[in-house]
């Protein structure tokens, strides 16, 4: 590492044998007396794409105010504490994912494009949103687009009513015939984000047993003695939270010893429990914002057709067989109770990036993430209707505590081309959209 008349790069990295940690924005890396002093107030701007499987209860989701989340629905509550910083819309629809299946609502979400029916390797679908972003703000970063994902099949070949199971597990193509697959291994996504080297130099040093950062504290060191109090407090607090996410990775580790049997979808290393493994997910791409070292995110956080149970709110049938009710009161139920799940672990994510500083405000006040669904009632396998939120603050350019509630259906693609504006990718068209969001627009 080197300091130079006590000011540091926006770049600089402290570095080990086979680690390297990038730091978050600093007061240092801000020269003063130059133009690059603004750049506190003027921060960089991130864009994160959530994905739930099979929509949505829609009278427990919609809130009951036109206009306002003065009033929440029973899944949304967890996001009280936040919901300053959300705006759910209404009646967005994915016209390009019918004949409505699972391969397609995942397919379409960030594509809104039309999947190529077929079971083998021809398949075509479209490029991705989150990829156009990360050709034009993901370049400036060590990483310009991760996807990560929480169910780790490698299903290949037809999935569902003729679709090749690439369109199920996949987000994010980079174009219509590249899809990029995601990482679900917490510990394969944090040396993609702090190691360095071959990964036999990366499997070396995790073997022994030595905390990353201890392999660093020369250079921590050096990076002590050239702060001033503001900015060491910011490091400090950002190294222990790399340090409590390896923490937490090397107890799933050393658990797998005690397991009584293997689990063929779930690797050594990933938290037993469904919710830690996800909070695990959610802290990794925290650090990796925070260390500006990716914008874009995208994040699957349970598969489309997903038979995974959640006996922790009572729910001990799987999620995939609920949602075929028939509208059976006690199913239907049972499928709110899932989806208020999903978003409290969402609400966790928003409370970690509204707790992190960043620049003159926080995480949350500079990113924009968007969550939700591209399949509306799963008993009709549908995808109108679209349980749709989106929250942040994108860098002051995004407004909270909003219902937006459209008459007819509005397509997905108009937001996805509103918030490629918001980060300033300027496009006059993406898939099927036929405009923008104005109200999104328009503060």
């Amino acid at each position: 590492m080197i300091v130079t008349k006590k000011t540091l790069p926006r770049r600089t990295v402290l570095r080990g044998i086979g680690t390297s940690v990038a730091l978050p924005l600093l007061d240092a890396m801000v020269p003063a007396m130059t133009a690059l002093a603004a750049t506190a107030a003027t921060p960089v701007r991130r864009l994160g794409y959530i994905y739930v499987p099979m929509g949505s209860d829609v009278k427990r989701w919609t809130p009951p105010r036109q206009d306002s989340l003065a009033e929440l629905s029973p899944i949304l509550r967890p996001i009280e504490p936040h919901k300053d910083h959300v705006t759910v819309l209404t009646n967005m629809e994915l016209r390009n994912a019918y004949p409505g299946t699972h391969a397609t609502s995942n397919s379409a979400y960030l594509s809104c494009a039309k999947a190529k029916l077929t079971e083998s390797t021809d398949y075509y679908l479209g490029t991705t949103v989150d990829q156009i972003a990360a050709r034009e703000i993901g370049q400036d970063t060590p990483i310009p687009s991760l996807e990560l994902g929480m169910d780790m099949l490698d299903v290949v070949g037809q999935c569902d009513d003729g679709f090749a199971c690439v369109y199920q597990n996949n987000l994010s193509w980079s174009s219509p015939t590249t899809p990029l697959p995601y990482e679900a291994h917490p510990r394969n996504v944090f040396n993609r984000l702090f190691g360095e080297g071959t990964p036999e130099q990366r499997a070396r040093a995790l073997r022994k047993k030595a905390s990353m950062l201890d392999r660093l504290r020369g250079d921590i060191a050096r990076l002590r003695r050239e702060l001033g109090t503001g900015d060491l407090m910011k490091v400090e607090q950002y190294l222990d939270s790399v340090r409590e996410v390896e923490r937490r990775i090397q107890i799933a580790e050393a658990g797998i010893e005690d397991a009584p049997q293997p689990d063929i979808e779930r690797p050594a290393g990933v938290p037993a429990k469904y919710a830690d493994h996800v909070r695990l997910m959610f802290d990794l791409q925290v650090l990796a914002m925070q260390a500006d070292l990716t914008r874009i995110i995208t994040f699957q956080l349970a598969r489309e057709g997903s038979t995974r149970s959640y006996p922790e709110v009572g729910v001990t049938e799987p999620h995939h067989p609920l949602t075929h009710h028939g509208n059976n009161p006690e199913m239907v139920a049972k499928v709110a109770k899932i989806n208020e799940y999903h978003v409290s672990l969402f609400a966790y994510l928003l409370g970690r990036l509204k707790s992190t500083q960043d620049g003159d405000g926080s995480l949350l006040d500079h990113c924009m993430y968007l969550y939700g669904s591209g399949m509306g009632d799963p008993n009709k396998h549908d995808h109108v209707n679209l349980p749709i939120m989106v929250a942040g603050g994108g860098a002051g350019r995004l407004k909270g505590g909003r219902h937006i509630r459209y008459e007819r259906g509005t397509p997905l693609a108009n937001l996805h081309l509103t918030l490629l504006e918001k980060v300033g990718v300027r496009m006059d068209s993406f898939a099927d959209s036929h405009g923008k969001v104005e109200e999104l627009l328009s503060i």
